[in-house]
C-alpha cells in the first residue's frame, strides 16, 4: 500500500557567502493515513524545516537540493507555486507555534474561515458561514455563533489555536503539519489541544507530522517517532520501541534524561557537549564526538539507517552493521 506522505532522500540547503549549509542531510520517512509521526529532537535539528519544505513554504534562499516528497502518489517539489497552494489549501493543513503568524490581524475570525471555505469548496458564502460557526463549535470556542465575527487579538493564546486548528481542518485535510501546536500554551491548554488533534486523527483519519522538542507530547500523541539529529534521522520506530528500547545512543541519552516518577536520583542525566552548528558538522556520524559509544569508524564513514532489533524500528549507527539495511 502506498503511504500517503513519502519523503525519499530530502537534502535541503542554504547558500551562502561562505558556501552552502546543509540544514536536512538524506532525510527518508513516510506517514501513513492516520497516523501521528512524532518528529522530534534540539533546536537546529532540522525538523522544522523538513516541515516547511513538504508543505511549500521554504523562506528563500532555502531550497530543496536533492530527493523527493510525495503526497498522495504524486510528486510535489518542482510543482507550479499556484498548484502547490491548491494542495497546500485543499489536502495539507498546517498548524505552527504562534497563531498570530497564521492569521490576519485585519479580518475577523469568520471571514477566514468563510473565505477558505468559499476557496476550496462549492459552499455559499451562508454555507461557508454557517460551517465556520460548526468549525468553532467544534475546536471548543465559547459563544461561536458571536466569537465568529471577532478579531484575532480578542482571543488568549490558546483560544487563537484553537482558531487556527479550525483554519487547518476547514476543508477535511488528509495531512496536518503541526509545528510545535503546544509549545506557547500553559500545560492545562496544551492537553486541551492534544486531545483536538488526537480526535482529528480517530474521526477524520487525518495523518499529522508532529514536530516538537518535547517527549511528552510526542508520547501523548504519536503512533511512531523520528528523532532528528544535526540535520539527519537518528532513529525511527513505532513510538513504545522508541521510548522503552532506544536504539541509537543518542535517543539513548535523550530518554535517559526525562526525569521518572518515583525515581530519586541527586543529579539528572545529561548528553554533554551540543549539536554541531550546520557549518561544522563533523565527518562520519555526526554524533560521535559526544557519543559514549563511538569507534574508529564512527569519525570516518558516515552510517546509514540499519535495522535496529524490531521490524519497524531503524537508527542510524554502526552498532547495527551486522544485520541487514533497513532501506
Amino acid at each position: 500500500m502506498t503511504a500517503l506522505l513519502e519523503v525519499d532522500r530530502l537534502r535541503i540547503e542554504f547558500p551562502t557567502r561562505r558556501g552552502i549549509l546543509v540544514a536536512v542531510d538524506d532525510v527518508s520517512f513516510s506517514i501513513e493515513e492516520g497516523e501521528v509521526l512524532g518528529v522530534v529532537g534540539e533546536s537546529g535539528a532540522g525538523k522544522s524545516v523538513t516541515g516547511a519544505a513538504v508543505i511549500g513554504l521554504l523562506e528563500p534562499p532555502g531550497r530543496i537540493g536533492r530527493g523527493d516528497i510525495r503526497f498522495e502518489g504524486r510528486q510535489l517539489n518542482g510543482l507550479p507555486q499556484e498548484a502547490m497552494r491548491r494542495i497546500r489549501g485543499a489536502k495539507i493543513g498546517a498548524i505552527f507555534q504562534d497563531p498570530l503568524t497564521s492569521l490576519n490581524p485585519i479580518y475577523s475570525i469568520g471571514r477566514q474561515l468563510t473565505e477558505t471555505l468559499t476557496t476550496h469548496t462549492d459552499l455559499s458564502s451562508s454555507q461557508a458561514r454557517s460551517r465556520a460557526i460548526d468549525l468553532l463549535n467544534e475546536v471548543g470556542i465559547p459563544a461561536a455563533e458571536r466569537r465568529v465575527d471577532s478579531y484575532p487579538h480578542e482571543f488568549s493564546g490558546g483560544m487563537r489555536q484553537r482558531v487556527v486548528i479550525a483554519l487547518a481542518i476547514c476543508v477535511n485535510p488528509r495531512l496536518i503539519i503541526a509545528d510545535e501546536p503546544t509549545t506557547a500554551l500553559d500545560v492545562s491548554i496544551q492537553a486541551q489541544i492534544i486531545g483536538l488533534l488526537k480526535n482529528l486523527c480517530h474521526e477524520h483519519r487525518t495523518a499529522i507530522m508532529l514536530i516538537t522538542h518535547d517527549m511528552g507530547v510526542i508520547a501523548e500523541m504519536s503512533d511512531r517517532v523520528a528523532v532528528m539529529y544535526a540535520g539527519r534521522i537518528a532513529e525511527i520506530g513505532p513510538l513504545r520501541e522508541v521510548v522503552k528500547s532506544p536504539k541509537h545512543p543518542y535517543t539513548v541519552g535523550l530518554m535517559d534524561s526525562i526525569p521518572k516518577v518515583g525515581q530519586e536520583k541527586d543529579q539528572l542525566s545529561h548528553i554533554r557537549g551540543a549539536m554541531p552548528r550546520l557549518q561544522e558538522i563533523p565527518p562520519g556520524c555526526p554524533f560521535h564526538p559526544r557519543c559514549p559509544e563511538a569507534f574508529d569508524r564512527c569519525q570516518v564513514e558516515r552510517p546509514e539507517m540499519m535495522d535496529a532489533g524490531h521490524p519497524r524500528q531503524a537508527a542510524s549507527c554502526w552498532k547495527y552493521a551486522r544485520t541487514a539495511s533497513h532501506g
